[in-house]
């Protein structure tokens, strides 16, 4: 990996277009190096994973919202919808839309945590609907979307943008533009235009993620490909965009995260090297926020001894705290000081965001499940809110510095959970990372991505048309040019839903 330094410059200093961010991410998105047989593998895992649970949220309003919006913007060629027959086709921007919506809703798809946070599959319904419009074939994807999680990789790695409540799909905009860029086979300065413009335009505030959180956070990323198709667009028929975006006096670092003083190591591949990030990466083995997959294991562990203690009377639990990083204690535990954390009828969307109510559920049942762990009549049992008011998360330092470790080996996103009882008897345990982590008890592997696709998205699709895109994407790296179609699945087991409320569209 090759050092930048990327800080920021008056407009005097006219900073060069070749010592600038976006044009290094563009020299990136342009190298033609080969991608690894291990990386192809996980990006055919995680084409698997965004099928699987987008399949799983087909009918939720905020998916049926998004795909109301994308039916009238049928064209031929185009990009196929999730749930939507193969004979049909639309815009890809717009079915980008329709598909990132379906792949967030659940928050259920893979993540990277680092100085800054992100779900790098996020970039897949861009990039392949924009590879199924223009007829590219699958070795040409892999490439794409190698880049794309490069790219959002190693920009978490080193620029945070949540310290400033600024969206994490800020990384987002260029990841997708670059990707998009590898797709196409464009050139350097057409990249570069493209990035720039995206990330000017996909910069908003983490309120999505904070207070009454609303179905917007599943848009958010859908919102932000969408853009970066359309940033590609423009930059392909010559126009130009704001630069330099990140170094710039009144651009993103001055204006909206460090400050004019700020400055940044970031680290790209250089010239040749091949783009490996994808396998920093880890999905969800349960359908909740990502930094609660390590808690849900642990609650599991626990739950059984906890029972013989109390006979099962869970109000022989006087207090629970989780000790864990700061990020964890500030984002989704009580450190954020969100009373809706704690409200029985606060959305899904705020729940899957509540670690208390997480831990809370999880102890009680022994399961988590995507759709039954979030019903509005679980979350409003009275002994599991009396159980939810006494979970409290407290910061410990060396869960911190274990979150921001640079060694993967050292690197965990747990803590430590310890249970007083009524006696005054404590229980207590740990564990650094979720069981379905790289690191994990029973890491992740293609056995575990096709039976999570068969578990949630079983509802949807019959037998036949899961056996038909399994047998299609196990072979993506020999999808012909114009075959690409065959990664969407069609909903043969169920109606899809309807949006009847009339918008513009």
């Amino acid at each position: 990996m090759k050092s930048h330094l990327v800080r920021v410059h008056p407009e005097q200093d006219r900073l060069p277009r070749g010592e600038q961010l976006a044009w290094k991410i563009a020299e990136v998105a342009a190298d033609p190096v080969a991608v690894d047989a291990d990386v192809a593998e996980m990006i055919v895992n995680r084409i698997i994973d965004n099928a699987a649970v987008a399949m799983a949220a087909i009918n939720r309003a905020p998916v049926a919202t998004a795909r109301a919006q994308a039916l009238s913007r049928a064209r031929s060629p185009g990009a196929a919808i999730f749930g939507m027959a193969p004979d049909q086709s639309f815009s890809a921007d717009w079915a980008a839309w329709a598909n990132g919506v379906a792949v967030r809703e659940l928050d259920y798809h893979d993540t990277f945590l680092a100085a800054d946070y992100s779900h790098p599959s996020d970039n897949i319904p861009p990039i392949l609907a924009v590879a199924q419009q223009v007829g590219a074939s699958g070795e040409s994807l892999i490439r794409a979307l190698a880049t794309g999680y490069e790219v959002q990789v190693d920009l978490c790695r080193r620029i945070c943008l949540h310290k400033h409540k600024i969206d994490h799909v800020a990384h987002l905009g260029p990841s997708a533009a670059a990707g998009l860029g590898t797709l196409l086979g464009l050139d350097v300065e057409t990249i570069y235009q493209a990035v720039n413009h995206a990330l000017h335009v996909t910069t908003a505030t983490r309120q999505s993620r904070k207070g009454e959180i609303s179905s917007w956070k599943a848009f958010a990323p859908a919102h932000a490909g969408k853009l970066a198709i359309e940033a590609v667009d423009r930059a392909m028929r010559g126009e130009g965009a704001p630069a330099p975006i990140y170094e710039g006096e009144d651009a993103v670092i001055a204006r909206m995260l460090d400050g004019p003083d700020a400055a940044y190591d970031v680290l790209l591949p250089d010239r040749g090297e091949p783009k490996r990030a994808i396998l920093e990466t880890f999905t969800k083995e349960h359908s909740a926020e990502y930094q609660s997959q390590a808690p849900i294991d642990l609650a599991f562990r626990l739950r059984d001894r906890i029972i013989e203690r109390t006979g099962g009377d869970w109000d022989k639990v006087s207090a629970i705290v989780y000790r864990t990083s700061h990020h964890t204690h500030h984002v989704i535990g009580t450190g954020s000081n969100d009373p809706q954390k704690f409200d029985p009828d606060a959305s899904r969307e705020t729940l899957d965001h509540s670690i208390m109510y997480i831990l809370a559920v999880a102890l009680q049942d022994g399961r988590w499940h995507h759709v039954d762990s979030y019903l509005p009549a679980r979350a409003r049992r009275e002994d599991t809110v009396r159980l939810w008011r006494k979970i409290t998360t407290q910061e410990a330092p060396a869960w911190t510095a274990r979150y921001h470790a640079v060694d993967p080996a050292e690197k965990a996103f747990g803590g430590e959970l310890i249970v007083t009882f009524a006696d005054g008897t404590r229980l207590a345990d740990s564990i650094a990372v979720a069981d379905a982590h790289p690191l994990g008890a029973r890491p992740f592997a293609r056995p575990d991505y096709v039976a999570k696709f068969r578990a949630i998205a079983g509802d949807a699709l019959d037998e036949t048309e899961q056996a038909r895109f399994l047998d299609a994407v196990a072979a993506t790296r020999d999808l012909p040019a114009g075959g690409l179609a065959a990664l969407n699945v069609e909903a043969t087991a169920t109606e899809l839903a309807v949006n009847a409320r009339e918008g513009i569209f």
